[in-house]
């Protein structure tokens, strides 16, 4: 079983990597290789560790859901469409997006012949899987095209109590994180292209040359009349020019990411059948009381009044 299910996610790596350049960088399955769980201690969830930037991110779910049915938890990535995000080879491209859903245990993945058509159809073309095959309830989704994935809906399929012992009507929180672009940091500890390029010390810019495959090569003189490069990969604009000073830090290109990270959770009731069917008699027995009150108590006046006209 472990055999299978490594070799669909191996096979579903490849169809990825061949539908979407792979200079994106934008997999949730990096998560995998490199953390057991993508939630910290802290709640912060792993992906912002390559994604520095923060960005919004938003989740709708049921309120409360029945034992055994399947529900839609749509995550919400909102950016600009009409934004390109730089390349692993420098050049300007589409942004991706991907998603990883932290569900209550017990909570999984909908198989697909228990979606119903509409839900088929919504799910189309969007391959989620399980972060591992010991934690079902995590699921990972990307990288997707993000102008046709702002949206993306996740059908899970809720427990049952009376199956799963471990498992409790109750209220559960959902923990969900996107991303929209590239990272800043690789797997690896190693920064990507997607970061402005900063003086590492102080001095004057004295030449700047531009170089044959793209970029530019910035030879700048330090105070104490030592020359040192800085090297500026293709696709960074840059902000300084021939003659100007620099300070350590200064940002010597623009910062070329557009896109980021963002984490958000929720809370979702597991609601008891029989509890639901106790409520619904309760307010069918007090409402069947009220209008036999109502009806005793016109009874009553009618009886006074005609005492009364007696």
């Amino acid at each position: 079983m472990n055999i299978r299910i490594t070799l669909l996610v191996f096979i579903s790596t490849i169809n990825l990597i061949a539908n979407y350049p792979i200079n994106t960088f934008a997999f949730p399955i990096y998560a995998q290789q490199g953390y057991e769980n993508p939630r910290e201690a802290t709640g912060r969830i792993v992906c912002a560790n390559c994604h520095l930037a923060q960005k919004n991110v938003e989740i709708e779910t049921p309120k409360s859901v029945l034992p055994n049915s399947v529900f839609e938890a749509t995550v919400k990535i909102p950016y600009d469409k009409n934004s390109k995000q730089i390349l692993g080879n420098g050049t300007k491209g589409s942004i991706n997006t991907g998603a990883v859903m932290i569900l209550p245990e017990g909570f999984k993945l909908a198989p697909k012949n228990l979606l119903s058509e509409e839900l088929k159809e919504k799910t189309k073309n969007i391959y989620i899987q399980p972060y591992s095959t010991t934690k079902d309830n995590i699921l990972l989704v990307g990288p997707l095209p993000g102008d046709k994935n702002q949206e993306i809906i996740f059908p899970v399929l809720s427990p049952d109590p009376n199956k799963d012992k471990n498992v409790h009507f109750f209220k559960y929180p959902i923990y969900v994180g996107a991303n929209r672009g590239r990272g800043q940091v690789y797997p690896t500890g190693d920064k990507s292209n997607n970061n402005p390029i900063i003086s590492s010390q102080n001095g004057k810019i004295i030449d700047i040359i531009a170089m044959e495959k793209g970029g530019y090569q910035i030879n700048i003189e330090k105070q104490n009349g030592e020359t040192y490069i800085e090297q500026i990969p293709t696709g960074l604009e840059l902000k300084v020019s021939k003659g100007s000073k620099v300070l350590t830090n200064q940002n010597l290109t623009n910062d070329p990411n557009i896109g980021g990270f963002g984490q958000t959770e929720t809370e979702i009731v597991l609601q008891s059948p029989s509890r639901i069917k106790g409520m619904i008699i309760f307010f069918f027995t007090v409402t069947t009381a009220q209008i036999f009150f109502v009806l005793k108590k016109k009874q009553w006046e009618k009886v006074q009044a005609a005492e009364i006209n007696f």
